[in-house]
């Protein structure tokens, strides 16, 4: 079963708990401190484009680029004048028309790179398409997250319109965590459609990251707990990573 199909349709009103206006003023500010006040920014798994938008109307010249077609089409709905660009392609075998500034990913979309070379293929690709001495920008669920909070724990969600059911099955030898995700969809008619879907996601260490960015030939920057600027701590849910591009120079972007 493919991931963010029938969950595409629902997905907004289930995250509406996510505070993504704060979320992006901690981005912006990220994006600032490393030296991206404006230009061309591309987030990886922009999803329906809550944060593709928000950057937007910060000032960024926008790109969307995400798998998935149905979350893609309610991007493209909900955009109005915005003049984001969306692509409809995979992280880990992209192709942009140029570079740009920066690249962000939010909402744990790295997390959906199960691979640990997939990883550093997205590393490749970002440090291509970045400007000299651009910078990638991204967070990710810790390993904590996944072994205390998620892993073998159910949760579900009754509204309205729509109710879920989301249960975890962490492997910690793989560190993958299974998702399955079953929902219940109000129809026109006021009977209620069972979906369900399997969401994988992958548990990364700070040193595993940081040894596919060598790999890629990235340099490494910095990580934060989430929100802050203190490293990670043992029980951190979240860390926010920003790499920079290494390899290039504007010399280099002039003659070619």
């Amino acid at each position: 079963m493919e991931a963010y199909t029938s969950f595409a349709m629902v997905y907004d009103e289930f995250m509406d708990n996510v505070p993504y206006e704060e979320w992006c003023g901690y981005l912006a500010g990220l994006l600032e401190e490393y030296g991206c006040r404006d230009g061309l920014v591309l987030e990886l798994g922009c999803g329906t484009g809550a944060m593709t938008r928000l950057l937007a109307a910060r000032g960024y010249d926008m790109i969307g680029l995400d798998s998935s077609e149905d979350m893609l089409s309610i991007a493209r709905e909900r955009q109005e004048d915005a003049g984001i660009l969306y692509l409809e392609q995979d992280m880990t075998d992209f192709e942009l028309y140029g570079t740009v500034s920066a690249v962000v990913s939010v909402c744990d979309s790295m997390n959906y790179i199960t691979d640990e070379q997939d990883l550093v293929q997205v590393f490749r690709l970002v440090n291509n398409y970045l400007d000299p001495g651009g910078v990638f920008i991204f967070d990710l669920n810790t390993l904590y997250k996944y072994e205390v909070l998620l892993g073998e724990n159910t949760f579900a969600e009754n509204r309205e319109d729509c109710s879920f059911i989301w249960e975890n099955d962490y492997d910690p030898e793989g560190k993958i965590n299974e998702y399955d995700l079953t929902l219940f969809i109000r129809e026109d008619d006021g009977r209620y459609r069972k979906y369900e879907e399997v969401h994988y996601q992958r548990a990364y260490t700070l040193e595993e990251v940081q040894k596919a960015a060598r790999e890629a030939g990235m340099a490494f920057a910095a990580c934060y707990d989430a929100f802050t600027r203190r490293p990670p701590s043992p029980d951190s849910e979240r860390m926010y990573v920003i790499l920079r591009e290494q390899g290039k120079s504007w010399e280099d972007q002039e003659v070619g």
